[in-house]
């Protein structure tokens, strides 16, 4: 398929201004550079406990300002990216990254180390409230397989982080010098990406009211896979902050390597498992990967060995490789007129309920220990075996139209 081919027909005229692939690839560096702050956190969060003093609540809280401010920054770009445009955003986003990495690097104790990773937070939120509407937008006939290729390069981020956090480690490294790493990679989806000339969002060119926006976000279909990102997400990225600072405690694995393990089938599962999608559908498979996530779960929280560990984790990351990307195509393909306000709104309030989770595992290990944390989290993923299971259920009784393609009618500029 060529670039052309990729937009719309009365968009096709001006695509060739765009270079497609690069947009793409360069939206994927710039995620797998978020990725990188996620795993490299969690392999330090036990170093910062002790360097710093601090228990696992407080590692809990300063692991959540970076959801909270993935939160805001999400929201509030996804409100802005219509009118401001992708790269704006995307160069607020690079330039938050690199001051919160500076800050972490520096910081004297818990309210800095707060601050800075808040500001990291923001950085990435906008990352993502820029790149989803801009991949959807490049590819509006492939919105759910194109994003989860996309949503790939978290995973990919976390993989490298996590040789990072390792290799460092092995090599007698200081915890600062793991930050730095994750400066380069933003340095170079800097120099990939931020140069080139974006298209306009798929909102836009097909010349959708911001009112007809809004109305989208109140659909009952949209609001009920709001509730379920707040499940899937938590169950997602809670469990993972807190495996490298636990597995070894609990089982005697290094928990770098499971998370590093847990990302590479995540990586291949969002990279490779596209023909599924269109096999089965994208909320049955949903709903299968809620059944899994949950069975990983309940297998971590009883793994005592490093095999068992490993074995766990697998059937973990099989549940929630697809969750993410998903989640976002499934709103991308049932609600385009909500443009990227419904995505930026699916993201926050993913991030938003990962920012809660985080502490209340946190307490939950200290109080009880991870096994039962683990246990007591795989509830989330089976109430979102009810809830998808319901909403294919309805699809397959009223034959509903579960994709809708919005038609341009003003050229990108």
């Amino acid at each position: 398929m060529t670039a052309l081919s990729r937009f719309p027909r009365s968009a096709a005229t001006t695509a060739a201004a765009f270079d497609v692939r690069r947009l793409f690839v360069g939206s994927c560096i710039a995620l797998a550079a978020t990725g990188m702050t996620f795993s490299v956190r969690g392999d330090i969060m036990g170093t910062l406990g002790q360097h710093f003093s601090l228990n696992h609540y407080q590692l809990g809280l300063i692991a959540g300002a970076a959801f909270y401010g993935y939160v805001g920054a999400i929201l509030g770009g996804g409100l802005l990216v219509d009118a401001l445009g992708a790269r704006k955003i995307l160069t607020l986003a690079f330039i938050a990254q690199l001051a919160g990495l500076g800050l972490t690097i520096t910081a004297p104790g818990f309210t800095m180390l707060f601050t800075a990773t808040l500001v990291v937070g923001l950085g990435n939120g906008l990352i993502e409230a820029a790149a989803n509407p801009l991949v959807a937008s490049l590819y509006p006939r492939e919105k759910t397989r194109r994003l989860n290729a996309f949503h790939a390069w978290f995973a990919g981020g976390l993989i490298a982080g996590g040789f990072v956090g390792y290799g460092f480690t092995l090599a007698g490294l200081d915890w600062r010098m793991k930050l730095a790493a994750i400066i380069l990679s933003v340095l170079v989806y800097g120099v990939v990406l931020l140069p080139l000339r974006f298209p306009p969002t798929e909102r836009v060119a097909a010349a959708v009211s911001n009112r007809e926006m809004f109305r989208t976000a109140t659909r009952p279909i949209f609001l009920v896979l709001l509730a379920c990102m707040f499940l899937t997400a938590s169950t997602e990225l809670g469990p993972n902050q807190w495996i490298p600072d636990t597995l070894g405690q609990l089982a005697g694995a290094s928990g770098i390597l499971v998370l590093t393990f847990v990302n590479g089938i995540m990586f291949a599962a969002r990279s490779f498992g596209s023909r599924l999608l269109g096999n089965v559908g994208p909320v049955a498979v949903l709903a299968v990967s809620s059944v899994l996530a949950a069975a990983g779960l309940q297998l971590l929280a009883h793994a005592h060995s490093a095999v068992a560990s490993y074995a766990a984790a697998a059937v973990f990351a099989l549940g929630i490789g697809r969750y993410w990307p998903t989640m976002l195509g499934v709103v991308a393909e049932r609600c385009p007129r909500g443009g990227s306000f419904v995505l930026a709104l699916m993201g926050s309030g993913g991030m938003l309920a990962t920012a809660i989770a985080l502490p209340w595992m946190g307490h939950m290990i200290d109080t009880r220990g991870a096994a039962y944390a683990f246990a007591t989290v795989s509830i989330l993923p089976a109430l979102c075996v009810l809830a998808f299971a319901a909403i294919w259920l309805h699809d397959r009784r009223t034959g509903v139209e579960t994709t809708e393609t919005l038609t341009v009618q003003t050229h990108p500029a």
